[in-house]
């Protein structure tokens, strides 16, 4: 049993065929296929079996599955032990991160690392969050932060919740309900930024899941811009909690509950590769994210830490 044939059952269980398996892993599939034969061989069973619905993983592959993700952790720790045996020159610490975490979210955290790290160099990098799961993926950054990434060459910790809200502006007179359904919502004036990205798709596969056609009143380049739109009365907009918390718990803007859809639920992860080790810096840079993500929010609102692994 070899560590590569472990990590390609994991992502092949994770992904659910060798194709999309091999893409994550950037094998081919012969290659996916040969380390499977080879670690059902090894164990003397068959870890999948073919159904209707496509490649499933069998009654043995499912009693592997824990002991295999174990074996992982703990190769990562052996490759972390000796790494910092031998520990490398200072450099920059790289972070990967969405505009919107380094908007809302990052300036706190990197304050309050610099006060206990203050010779740690630190270089950031924006991106949507496909852009930052790459730079993780390709080494180019050590550590990713953006919302609602899963992978199974990387560990994601799920920091808080951070859905997107409807908000609208509470001016004098106003024709936005704090309460309404999807079709009414559909007739408003609807502001929809950075075309293309997760959050854009999500918030059109809403209306088009109901089979309606949002007014779309603005596109705009960014969710900041869209936030100022809101606030001078343009239009509602779907914007990240993290975004607005502010501004909602000081009453210059306001939810509108969806009485007839499920909200648009999303999280602000961190990431880092599961098998790589890290540096004692970038350790230190993860204690304070969690720090930063257990205490309140400035809406008031507590904010949920927890550990995940990648499951998409």
């Amino acid at each position: 049993m070899e560590i590569d044939q472990v990590e390609t059952f994991i992502a092949v269980a994770t992904f659910g065929g060798f194709h999309r398996a091999a893409e994550a892993l950037r094998i081919s599939q012969p290659a996916v296929s040969a380390r499977i034969k080879a670690l059902e061989e090894s164990l003397g069973v068959k870890l999948f079996s073919r159904s209707r619905g496509g490649l499933i993983v069998s009654d043995s592959g499912r009693t592997f599955r824990p002991h295999a993700e174990l074996l992982l952790r703990t190769a990562a720790v052996a490759r972390q032990a000796v790494h910092e045996s031998h520990p490398a020159n200072a450099a920059p610490l790289q972070i990967a991160a969405a505009l919107s975490i380094s908007v809302y979210f990052l300036p706190d955290v990197l304050k309050r690392f610099q006060q206990t790290n203050p010779n740690v160099i630190i270089s950031i990098r924006p991106g949507h969050s496909k852009e930052v799961l790459d730079m993780v993926l390709g080494e180019e950054a050590e550590i990713g932060l953006a919302r609602s990434l899963q992978h199974p060459e990387v560990e994601t910790i799920s920091l808080r919740d951070d859905p997107l809200l409807l908000v609208a502006h509470p001016k004098r007179g106003s024709k936005y309900s704090r309460r309404a359904k999807l079709e009414q919502v559909a007739s408003w004036p609807l502001i929809f930024y950075e075309r293309g990205s997760s959050d854009w798709t999500l918030t059109h596969s809403l209306f088009r899941t109901a089979g309606l056609v949002p007014n779309v009143a603005l596109e705009v380049d960014s969710i900041e811009t869209a936030k100022r739109m809101v606030e001078r009365g343009l239009g509602v907009s779907f914007l990240p909690q993290i975004a607005v918390g502010r501004e909602i718990h000081t009453h210059r803007l306001f939810t509108v509950k969806l009485l007839d859809a499920e909200p648009l639920r999303r999280s602000l992860d961190v990431i880092h590769p599961r098998h790589r080790p890290l540096r004692t810096e970038v350790r230190a840079f993860l204690q304070t994210v969690r720090e930063a993500a257990n205490e309140n929010s400035a809406a008031g609102n507590p904010l949920r830490s927890k550990r995940k692994r990648s499951t998409k």
